[in-house]
């Protein structure tokens, strides 16, 4: 683990493209950063209810009117993050995350499994029924994964406020993550048992739904491993309220068949059995590297739960493996394959306008998965004799956004420190409340936006690197931990113990 105020003695920095930025020793570069970030985050909360808003413009006006579970539980954690690194008093965290405990214990919410909507009026808390961007109707839905984020950010204040566990020990109890759960659940490889995507509880206009337990399930299930819904399967699990199987039942990767011939690449690996599972060990391998991918290939579905549950530290052989191989692979993609100059790519705000899902195509299961770049460039290794591989992509303006570099921090620290001072000074980047959400780094457009969501995990990212894991000290209790962690250590991820990653060592160089 990572400990307080580890100098980074020298950044070594890419040549070529604008002019490099000095190196800046780690822990005042990072403290800063936090300062700023917290200043959005606080520009997003409504000062009566202590919600925040899923997002507010560059200049910290006008923030949305409309917030989630999620962003609920990214702001809990991102006050004790604040607090811990200094940014804010202890007086003042106390104050805002007891204001947000209290509302929260107003709110609307399912009753038979304890979970809040996905959609709430942060002025006054009511469920939202008409979107407000657009007037178009909403039928309230109830999400596993955004459940999850916010059990994570009480669970987080639990630990790290004991003043305040009485009133977070209220709201986490009658969340029933096993409401969720699908024992029938069969996923492509044959195992059985998976979460949900989530339900309504009044009949939707159209969609595919299960109706079960007076509600309406969705179709899906998640059934990937290396996906942020897993820190739902990790609350259920520690909470007695799914089997630890379940930890088993997701997919590595797609099987070893042409039946699966349309995944993103052939993996390779081997079988093995967990807990009387059968568990497919498969893995991809790009540019050398070799890694369990992603859905998307994004860097928010394999690290975000990483902030929470000491994944590496208690899977040395799985986790421990896989994290740093995706980072790796990410600088790697940036900076030599696609030639940007610069890496991080997740789910963002798109620069051009709205929303859309960024990461890298050849690291993601989706065959049509995440992007890099706004030409949708695609890359297709093909499947041996099942699928000819495609032409080569045509890379074209590279969207980066900051979020994924700061998840890189416990892997990668003095290239994700270079990458972000990179970014801050060849582009207009940074606003007010840190770094804006995404960057075309090819057109340099900017998304002069945050979101709450994006600012939470550098909040988090940054409060462990420097307070000392704060957020992992925080969420993990005894009963967490012996549920959980002989889960991860006993599994070997098809992922070389010692595979040459230099890119987490140094910035190679520029590509044109």
């Amino acid at each position: 683990m990572r400990r307080l105020l580890v100098p980074l003695m020298s950044l070594l920095l890419i040549a070529g493209g604008p002019a490099a930025a000095p190196a800046a020793p780690a822990a005042p570069a990072l403290a800063g950063y936090a300062r700023d970030t917290w200043r959005s985050m606080a520009a997003m909360t409504d000062p009566r209810t202590g919600l925040i808003a899923d997002s507010v413009r560059g200049d910290l006006t006008e923030p949305s009117a409309y917030t989630s579970p999620t962003n609920i539980g990214g702001y809990l954690w991102s006050a004790v993050a604040a607090r811990d690194l200094g940014v804010i008093s202890r007086t003042e965290a106390r104050t805002r995350v007891a204001r947000t405990l209290r509302t929260l214990a107003t709110l609307d919410r399912h009753a038979p499994s304890g979970m809040y909507y996905n959609w709430y009026d942060p002025r006054d808390g009511t469920v939202v029924t008409v979107w407000p961007e657009d007037g178009a109707a909403v039928t309230p839905f109830l999400s596993s994964v955004d459940n999850g984020w916010l059990a994570a950010g009480l669970r987080v204040v639990r630990g790290a406020m004991p003043d305040l566990r009485a009133a977070a020990d209220a709201l986490l109890t009658p969340m029933n993550f096993g409401f969720f759960f699908n024992p029938a659940a069969t996923s492509p490889i044959g195992t059985r048992g998976l979460i949900r995507g989530g339900f309504w509880d009044t009949a939707p206009p159209g969609g595919c739904t299960v109706p079960h337990r007076g509600v309406w399930f969705t179709c899906n299930h998640y059934d990937i491993t290396v996906t942020e819904p897993r820190i739902a399967t990790y609350l259920g699990i520690a909470a007695g309220q799914i089997p630890p199987t379940a930890y088993f039942d997701t997919m590595r990767t797609l099987p070893d068949t042409c039946d699966y011939a349309w995944q993103e690449m052939r993996p390779r690996g081997h079988h093995t059995t967990h807990l009387g599972r059968d568990v497919y060990e498969g893995s991809y391998r790009y540019r050398g590297i070799t890694f369990v991918p992603s859905w998307g290939g994004d860097m928010f579905e394999a690290l975000m739960p990483d902030l929470f549950v000491p994944e590496a530290q208690w899977g040395p052989r799985s986790w421990g493996r896989n994290h740093p191989a995706t980072v790796a692979a990410q600088i790697e993609h940036g900076l030599h394959d696609a030639g940007y100059g610069y890496w991080g790519f997740s789910p963002a705000s798109d620069p051009a306008g709205g929303y859309a899902v960024y990461g890298v195509d050849a690291m993601g299961m989706d065959a049509d998965g995440y992007p890099s770049d706004t030409r949708q460039s695609r890359y297709d290794a093909g499947f041996g004799s099942c699928r000819p591989p495609g032409p080569a992509p045509d890379y074209g303006d590279g969207v980066v956004t900051p979020h994924a570099a700061f998840l890189a921090l416990p892997y990668a620290k003095g290239p994700a420190l270079a990458n972000l001072a990179r970014l801050r000074t060849g582009f207009a980047a940074y606003g007010p409340g840190g770094f804006y959400d995404a960057v075309n780094v090819g057109t340099g457009a900017v998304a002069t936006r945050y979101l709450s969501l994006d600012q939470a995990m550098i909040l988090g990212a940054i409060g462990n690197h420097l307070a000392r894991d704060v957020l992992k000290r925080a969420f993990v209790t005894p009963d967490l931990e012996r549920a959980l962690r002989p889960l991860l250590a006993r599994e070997t991820f098809h992922v070389p113990a010692h595979q040459p990653l230099p890119q987490l060592r140094t910035q190679p160089a520029r590509t044109p």
